[in-house]
């Protein structure tokens, strides 16, 4: 059985052999959450409205603002965040971003490191930070429909003690009932994600 988890934070065992756990402070509702990617985000697949952010949203009682642009990339992404920070100041920023940069074909290693600049510079604004895996692209997961993550994730979250909500949004798009074409969820995978969000995030302590 494919495990829904996240990534907590770098060097997990030594923390825990340590007796320390790292932990996230609860929002309240009402908290001003950013939502910062791409297409996915924004919601391209679905009706207005049936994107993860709102759903998400009713589920917590946040104001989550829809950050996310079809088509933008991790690169692109380094330049827009900033702006975007000053003018919501969110106490919480989650970021699904990368597929696009994939899709073109950039070095993995590139894009973790312009991840990595959006992280820091959520931190900088005084923001929390949590980052949802986005699938490879590979000949596996074509040939079997089951994505997986690319592994920078999973690496940027050990590096920089994140927490990597992980194979929410893979499973979504392995399942076929669940997406409007290749890389978008429908409303129905949208809902689905919405719902591992807000389970992964409650048990990261962000929701009361």
């Amino acid at each position: 059985m494919r495990r829904r988890t996240f990534v907590a934070f770098a060097a997990a065992a030594l923390l825990a052999g340590c007796g320390r756990k790292p932990k996230l402070a609860a929002l309240p509702a009402g908290a001003t959450v950013l939502a910062f990617g791409d297409s996915v985000t924004y919601g391209t697949g679905a009706a207005p409205g049936e994107d993860w952010p709102t759903r998400l949203a009713a589920r917590s009682g946040w104001r989550i603002v829809n950050a996310g642009v079809p088509g933008d990339t991790a690169e692109a992404g380094r330049q827009r965040i900033g702006p975007l920070l000053d003018e919501h100041r969110p106490a919480l920023v989650i970021v699904e971003i990368g597929g696009n940069d994939f899709l073109r074909r950039r070095p993995q290693a590139a894009v973790k490191e312009d991840l990595r600049a959006i992280v820091a510079a959520a931190r900088a604004a005084g923001a929390q930070v949590v980052l949802v895996a986005v699938p490879e692209l590979s000949l596996l997961g074509a040939v079997t429909r089951k994505p997986s993550d690319a592994p920078i994730y999973a690496e940027l979250g050990d590096e920089e003690k994140l927490p990597v909500v992980a194979d929410v949004f893979a499973d979504t798009l392995g399942d076929p009932a669940l997406r409007a074409d290749a890389i978008h969820p429908n409303a129905h995978g949208y809902e689905r994600m919405a719902g591992e969000l807000h389970a992964a995030l409650r048990r990261l302590g962000l929701l009361r």
